[in-house]
Parts: structure tokens; C-alpha cells; sequence
């Protein structure tokens, strides 16, 4: 209702103006808009977000096409320092983290370009890496180094402080959305496996070094349908045993998933095989070089905890039965539902004729996101869950959900302007 005696009072107001002044104040509101938009994109606090939505919605100007192409065409980069900053800081639930950075001298906000992020292994810290792996990549990606006390990434704050560090640099930077890479050494490859798995969307690739799983944490690995592995591990590791690599290989190999193994016979005088060969290099960045995410994949495979119910690309489990849940370090052995690895397991495929099928396990009600990349919105869309026909009809595109959902996921590339919930039947 507000919006419609806005725009009635704007349509008599512009019809008293000149053909110049019209176009004039057009522009002016188109403007207003746009930065609306992003504020309410970045803003820091849900109340400030919850104002901006408010304002947004009941803007003259905003439809799902205006509020669309603002989101994919529309932002501007202010100009940022290039160089090293060793000394940054990131926020997570009210501590700082040091957070180290490179940005090269050749980047410029007219152009994206791709992000690294490095995780230390135990005994080191993000500024000792960023020094390391800045001489590696050279001025092919803006690099980020986060340093969490004694390497601990496989728990939830080093979680949350990976992705908090991705969002503040995307905030300034002008980062390509589909070539973000995750890394690391040791325990930084442990985190970068456990991360990358559970946000898997995410990421155009992960490198894990030296790492390795858990048995009770295998069944995630199959989160990585769309992303890409290149591992790396001493076959005379005596750190993390050179098995931990091999068992993660066979698994990708059953599950048919893009991978690259390197097992190299190297000894370090200093680590063992603990290390990584500069040798391995060359073709690690050319591995990084040529892959691309794909934001918008036609099937969708996601194995979830209780604790990590979030969305995961255009699906998300939103209830489940009882099934494992992580404590904070991520890798708890007393649950004994973790022990038998009791996970909530969906997998969704579009196919032919707006026809999405999925199969579940272990889940009570699940959420799809869609838009006019993954279905045609102007006929009916049939959903079939694990046989039976869950919904049928027309979906509602809402400009609310298309803004919570471009908040909530920080890209251009997965604009999802509507949203159906399924409840799944029991099965017999």
C-alpha cells in the first residue's frame, strides 16, 4: 500500500516536470535504489538489514528484474591499497583474528580477480604463509592468510573465521565469485577439507596438503560433487601418515569425483615428508589457473550434521531426524550417532520439463531455491521426492526472497527469487 501512493504521488509530481527533470529525478531513484541495495547486501546487523528490506520493498522503483540486475551489474569498487598487509584483523563473535593479506599491484576494481586462502599448520601463523605462498602465486590472486592459535581449524570459530575473512575481502575487493580457493598445510589441510566439504559451493577448488579425515567424517567428501581436490602428501610423512591421502583418494574414486593426487618421496631436513615440495608448484598453479566454479549445477549432493544446516547451493535440509551432531571442535568421538555416522543425506536433480527429483535420507523437510536458470517459472514445476509426487503447481517469485537470499550468500551468480519448502512423506 505504501509503495503505491508513493508511486502515485512520484507519477504526479514528475508529470509537473520537464521531459529533462523527469529523466533526472528517474535516474535519482534508480540511484537511491541501487545503494539501498548494496547496503542492505552488507549491512553489518539484522536490524539495519531488516530497515533496509523495509525500505527496499516499498521503494517505486524495486521489482525482481530491477533489484536483479542491480545485484549482477551494479556495484562499484572503491579503490583499494595493493601490497602486503601482514597485520589485518577479522571479527568473529566479538574477537579479532589476525589476518594476513596480498593484494598485487595489478589488480584494479574494474576487474576481478581470483582469491587464495591459505591455512597454516600447527606451529606457524598466517603472516609466516602469506610470506610463502605470495612468492608462490606471484600477481594471479589476491591472497589471505588467517591465523588461528595452534593451527586448531577444524573447529567451529576457525570455521567461521575462514568465512568471515571471504566476506570482508569480497566486501572491498573486486573478487571473481567463481574462482575462490581454499588450501593448506597439515592441520590447515585437515581444515581445509572439513571447510571446504561443509561449503563446498563455495569454493572452485580445495587443495589440502599433508591432511587428512576421520572415518566418521568420510561420508562428507560427497559434498565435493562440483569441486574440484588437488592433494598433496609425503609418502614418508611420519606427521600425518601418508594413508590419510591414499584413504580420501579411494573414496573419490568411487564416488566418481574430479580429483589430482600427488604422493611425493621428498624428505625436508627439517620436516621428514611433512613438507611441500617446491617441485609441486608448477603444476598446482596451473591446476588453480584452470579451474572455474559452476555456480548454477543441474544435481546437487549434500550430506549434513545437525550443526551445519545451511544452504548448500539451491538446496538446504531444514529438518532432519535425530542425526549426529558436531560439538565446537568439529570432530567429537564420544557421540556415539557420530560413531555411526548418522547423517542427513539429499540428493536433487533438475531434469527435463521443470521436473526436479530428489532423493533424501534421514530428512523431515527440505528447502529448494530456483530461478530462470534452473526452471522456467512461467509453467509448472513438479517436485518428486524419493518417488512421490511432493509438489505440484506454480512457484511465486518474491523480491523478499530474492534480497535474503542475495545477502545471505554474497554473490551476483545465485540469485534465487523463489523459495519451496517440502515436507518429505514417510516412507513405507
Amino acid at each position: 500500500m505504501i509503495g503505491s501512493i508513493l508511486g502515485a504521488v512520484l507519477l504526479v509530481w514528475i508529470g509537473w516536470q520537464p521531459i529533462d527533470g523527469r529523466a533526472e529525478i528517474v535516474d535519482q531513484l534508480s540511484s537511491n535504489l541501487a545503494a539501498k541495495v548494496f547496503r542492505y547486501v552488507d549491512a553489518a546487523t539484522n536490524e539495519d538489514a531488516d530497515r533496509l528490506l523495509y525500505e527496499i520493498l516499498t521503494h517505486p522503483e524495486s521489482s525482481i528484474e530491477r533489484v536483479g540486475e542491480i545485484i549482477r551489474t551494479g556495484r562499484s569498487y572503491d579503490e583499494q591499497p595493493t601490497g602486503t598487509f601482514p597485520d589485518l584483523h577479522v571479527s568473529v563473535r566479538g574477537r579479532l583474528y589476525p589476518l594476513s593479506v596480498a593484494v598485487p599491484a595489478s589488480y584494479h576494481p574494474s576487474s576481478s580477480m581470483g582469491l587464495v586462502v591459505c591455512l597454516h599448520g600447527a606451529g606457524f601463523d598466517g603472516e609466516a604463509y602469506l610470506e610463502r605462498w605470495r612468492a608462490r602465486l606471484g600477481d594471479m590472486y589476491i591472497l589471505a592468510c588467517p591465523t588461528y592459535p595452534s593451527g586448531a581449524w577444524f573447529t567451529r570459530r576457525a570455521e567461521e573465521l575462514v568465512l568471515a575473512a571471504i566476506h570482508d575481502l569480497r566486501r572491498k575487493y573486486h573478487i571473481d565469485p567463481n574462482r575462490i580457493f581454499l588450501t593448506g598445510m597439515s592441520n590447515g589441510g585437515i581444515g581445509t577439507l572439513l571447510i571446504g566439504m561443509h561449503h563446498a559451493p563455495l569454493f572452485a577448488g580445495i587443495a589440502p596438503m599433508a591432511g587428512g579425515l576421520d572415518r566418521v567424517l568420510m561420508p562428507f567428501l560427497e559434498n565435493l560433487r562440483h569441486t574440484p581436490v588437488y592433494l598433496i602428501h609425503g609418502a614418508k610423512d611420519e606427521v600425518m601418515p601418508v594413508e590419510l591421502s591414499r584413504s580420501i583418494v579411494r573414496e573419490l574414486e568411487a564416488l566418481g569425483y574430479p580429483y589430482v593426487y600427488r604422493e611425493h618421496q621428498g624428505q625436508h631436513p627439517m620436516a621428514g615428508g611433512h613438507y611441500f615440495p617446491r617441485e609441486e608448484l608448477p603444476d598446482l598453479v596451473a591446476w588453480l589457473n584452470s579451474q572455474r566454479r559452476n555456480p548454477l549445477p543441474s544435481r546437487l549432493t549434500v550430506v549434513r550434521d545437525a550443526s551445519h544446516l545451511h544452504p548448500f547451493g539451491w538446496v538446504r535440509v531444514d529438518a532432519t531426524d535425530r542425526i549426529a551432531a558436531f560439538s565446537d571442535d568439529l570432530v567429537d568421538r564420544t557421540d556415539e550417532r557420530i560413531r555411526r555416522r548418522e547423517y542427513a543425506r539429499l540428493d536433487a536433480s533438475i531434469v527435463e520439463g521443470n521436473r526436479i527429483e530428489v532423493k533424501t535420507e534421514r530428512v523431515r523437510r527440505y528447502s529448494l531455491f530456483l530461478n530462470d536458470r534452473l526452471v522456467d517459472p512461467s509453467k509448472p514445476v513438479t517436485v518428486v521426492t524419493n518417488g512421490r509426487v511432493s509438489f505440484e503447481g506454480m512457484v511465486a517469485p518474491s523480491l523478499k526472497t530474492l534480497l535474503q537470499q542475495a545477502r545471505l550468500r554474497q554473490t551476483a551468480d545465485e540469485l534465487f527469487p523463489v523459495h519451496v519448502t517440502i515436507a518429505v512423506e514417510d516412507q513405507p
